[in-house]
């Protein structure tokens, strides 16, 4: 089916749409894994040290794995597929975005409505109290620094915000993006395939209650039998051309 075929059912009424996104949408952002940028890296694993287990037991390897990830993530920047889902946002169009990257690249892209239900890797948290700052500068992302510490529990260490194997996401963020997917009439899936729990579950809780999925991805994935649509190619290339299309079709429909 062509876009403009699947832009013109999506359009027939005016409809809440939501976006899930994962981490397609973020490749043409320039960011390698964090193997890319040091050796030393290739001899760990990310469930060896996104732990609390590894931050007790070793703080400063996690401190430095994270700075060694901030570095590269300061050379990156949103791509045109972030700023299409700010743009259907700008437009009435969007709801909000349910991302699952902890890149903070749709907060960049000046998207408002964003659950990054997997946490912010640019803040650092107190683990005793609910200080929180930005980090995401040269200054502390260089190698080698000292552990930062809460400047009001003084003892206490900072840590990244964001979830780590074996912990629990954030309630209020949960049922934010649970609330938001039950009131979708059309759910957006952007570089996701689906398997990482319990974010998984949406496109299925969306469908249930008789939304439209529409898909985006490179290669077809688990989610592909689920959805209503799916266009594939780089989410760079096709969510923008799909939403100046849509927007378009609103503007003739609605406006």
């Amino acid at each position: 089916m062509s876009l403009d075929s699947i832009t013109n059912e999506l359009t027939e009424q005016k409809s809440i749409i939501v976006a899930v996104v994962g981490a397609g949408i973020s490749k043409a952002s320039g960011m390698p894994t964090f193997r890319g940028e040091d050796g030393m890296w290739n001899q760990y694993h990310a469930q060896d040290l996104a732990t609390p287990y590894a931050f007790n037991n070793n703080p400063n390897l996690v401190w430095e794995w994270y700075r060694a990830r901030m570095r590269i993530l300061l050379e990156a920047q949103p791509n045109p597929a972030h700023h299409a889902l700010t743009m259907l946002e700008k437009e009435g169009i969007l709801l909000g975005v349910i991302t699952q990257n902890v890149d903070g690249l749709q907060e960049i892209a000046k998207t408002k409505n964003i659950v990054e239900v997997h946490g912010r890797i640019r803040y650092a948290r107190c683990q005793d109290c609910d200080f929180i700052q930005r980090w995401d500068n040269k200054d502390f992302a260089k190698e080698k620094r000292k552990l930062p510490k809460c400047p009001r529990c003084e003892d206490s260490l900072l840590r990244p915000d964001v979830v780590w194997f074996g912990e629990p996401l954030n309630q209020i963020k949960w049922q934010k993006a649970v609330e938001w997917v039950n009131q979708a009439n059309i759910l957006l899936i952007i570089g996701t395939s689906g398997v990482v729990h319990p974010v998984a579950s949406l496109p299925w809780a969306a469908k249930k209650n008789g939304a439209k999925l529409v898909e985006f991805n490179i290669e077809e994935t688990p989610l592909t039998s689920l959805s209503d649509y799916s266009l594939f190619g780089p989410c760079e290339q096709i969510l923008p051309e799909f939403s100046e299309t849509l927007i378009k079709k609103y503007a003739e429909r609605y406006k």
